[in-house]
C-alpha cells in the first residue's frame, strides 16, 4: 500500500526528515502501522527535492532497493537541504514490475507527483479507460506501467485542459473523474496523492470505499518549525491531525492550510 511524507516550509536536510523521528519513513518501510494492506515497503523508493535558491526542476533520487539496503542515501541525506521534499517507500501491487519506470515520484517540469493507493485489478479494469482520456502529450510521457503514473498523466491531462484554474481543480476533477470510472467497472481505487511545484502541497485523501488510506498533516512543530509536513503515518509524537476523509488539502508558502470536502 505504500507510505509517503510530503515537507514544505524552512530549509531542513533529507537526513533530518527522513532518519531522525523515531517513526520515520525509514521504519515505517519494515515497521508500518497503519497500512491497509501489505506488510513492508521494500519494493524501491524515491526522494526528490527542489533548490532552494534556483528556479530549476526538482531533483528526484530513486532505488528498486529497499530504502534500508541504499547505501548511498544515508551520505546523500545528510549533504541536501531543501524548503520542500517529497518522498515514498514503496509495496508493489502485484503483477506490478519493481523497476524504475514505476518508482515514485514522478516529475513533469516543475511537478512532482507521489500516489498510495490502488485500483482494483488495474490493467483489467481502468487501465485503457484512463488512458483514452488523457490528453496525447501525457499520454505520449508515460513510461511505466503503474495505476500511479497514469493517474498522474489524468491530473496533468486535466491541468492541461483547465489551464486557467487552480491546481485543486484538476486535482478534484481527476479523482470525480475516477471514482465514477470505478463506480462504472465496479472497482474500487484509492487514491492518496501529494503534488508540488516546489512552493506548494496538494494532497488528497481519498477513497470509492471506506476507509481510504491513512494521512495526516503536523503544523510548526518544535522539532520542524515555521513547516508543515503531510504523511501517511506520524512521525513523531506530536500534534498530528487526521486528514478528513474524501478532502483535498492545501498548503501554501505561508504554510496556511485550507481542507476542501470532495
Amino acid at each position: 500500500m505504500c507510505r509517503l511524507l510530503a515537507y514544505l516550509g524552512s530549509p531542513v536536510s533529507l537526513e533530518h526528515l527522513l532518519y531522525k523521528p523515531e517513526h520515520s519513513l525509514i521504519v515505517q518501510s519494515y515497521r508500518p502501522r497503519e497500512m491497509l494492506s501489505g506488510v513492508v515497503n521494500a519494493d524501491g523508493f524515491g526522494v526528490g527535492w527542489y533548490h532552494n535558491q534556483k528556479d530549476t526542476d526538482p531533483f528526484i533520487y530513486k532505488n528498486t532497493l529497499p530504502i534500508w539496503n541504499d547505501i548511498n542515501l544515508p551520505s546523500l541525506s545528510r549533504y541536501v537541504e531543501s524548503k520542500c521534499v517529497l518522498a515514498y517507500v514503496r509495496s508493489a501491487t502485484p503483477g506490478q514490475a519493481v523497476d524504475f519506470a514505476n518508482c515514485q515520484p514522478f516529475n513533469h517540469q516543475q511537478q512532482l507527483f507521489i500516489h498510495n493507493g490502488r485500483i482494483e485489478n488495474f490493467r483489467k479494469t481502468l487501465h485503457r479507460k484512463i488512458r483514452s482520456a488523457l490528453t496525447q502529450e501525457f499520454y505520449e510521457k508515460i513510461n511505466g506501467s503503474t495505476d500511479s503514473e497514469h493517474i498522474f498523466a489524468l491530473l496533468l491531462s486535466q491541468s492541461q485542459i483547465n489551464k486557467h484554474r487552480p491546481p485543486e481543480y484538476a486535482l478534484r476533477t481527476t479523482l470525480l473523474t475516477l471514482l465514477e470510472m470505478a463506480k462504472r467497472y465496479q472497482v474500487e481505487a484509492s487514491l492518496n496523492v501529494i503534488f508540488s511545484d516546489g512552493n506548494r502541497l496538494i494532497a488528497s485523501r481519498f477513497a470509492t470505499t471506506s476507509p481510504p488510506p491513512s494521512l495526516y498533516w503536523i503544523r510548526d512543530d518544535p522539532t520542524f518549525p515555521k513547516s508543515v509536513i503531510i504523511a501517511s503515518e506520524p512521525l513523531f509524537i506530536g500534534n498530528w491531525i487526521a486528514c478528513p476523509e474524501n478532502s483535498i488539502i492545501s498548503v501554501g508558502t505561508d504554510s496556511e492550510i485550507k481542507i476542501e470536502q470532495i
